[in-house]
């Protein structure tokens, strides 16, 4: 990635969604804005955006931001906050939940197809291309329930210790990310 990131954690604004299994994405950048201590705060459009986070050794800046759009609009945010921020397209990485990988599971891709997550499709409807890095964490597959209902539900107390494992293992491929590139990072995660 360049000098300056855009890094976008997909999910649902509001407490009745704050857990659920379509929330991993802002579970992801709350994380990493908690581990170097930087806030969000209001955007200059419908998203929280973070102070900016400098990793130590990278001469790296990251931008943090959460869609409050809700999923299925998450695309006016992302579009907004490149635009108002001035980030190209691959100064962009975008982090979501994917019902079709194992729990557990991370995915990079530089670009592709939103794979039926109805944020994934806002966003390259909003940027006309989908050609921008995303990285999709595994929260198990829907199986025969309803894939909407699936994703709005709150992860099982079973899977809280694997859900945190998840959570750190994406917040370090995010920094190998910045650190090695794109393809390390899809060569040690994928």
């Amino acid at each position: 990635m360049n000098a300056r990131s855009l890094i976008v954690g997909l999910g649902n604004p509001g407490k009745q969604y704050q857990h659920t299994r379509h929330n991993v994405g802002f579970m992801v950048v709350e994380a990493l804005a908690e581990k170097h201590q930087v806030a969000f705060r209001s955007g200059k459009g419908e998203y929280l955006v973070s102070d900016i986070l400098r990793l130590e050794n990278a001469g790296e800046e990251l931008v943090l931001l959460k869609p409050l759009t809700y999923m299925n609009n998450s695309g006016l945010a992302v579009r907004h906050a490149l635009d108002y921020y001035k980030f190209e397209i691959a100064q962009l990485l975008v982090i979501s939940d994917d019902f079709q990988l194992p729990f557990g599971k991370l995915r990079l891709r530089l670009k592709g197809s939103e794979g039926g997550h109805n944020g994934l499709r806002s966003v390259i409807s909003h940027l006309g291309t989908q050609d921008f890095a995303r990285l999709r964490l595994g929260i198990g597959e829907a199986g025969s329930s309803n894939t909407t209902n699936y994703v709005l539900t709150p992860f099982a107390k079973a899977e809280q210790e694997e859900l945190s494992l998840l959570i750190i293992k994406a917040c370090d491929a995010v920094r190998d990310v910045i650190r090695h590139g794109l393809q390390y990072v899809m060569n040690r995660y994928n």
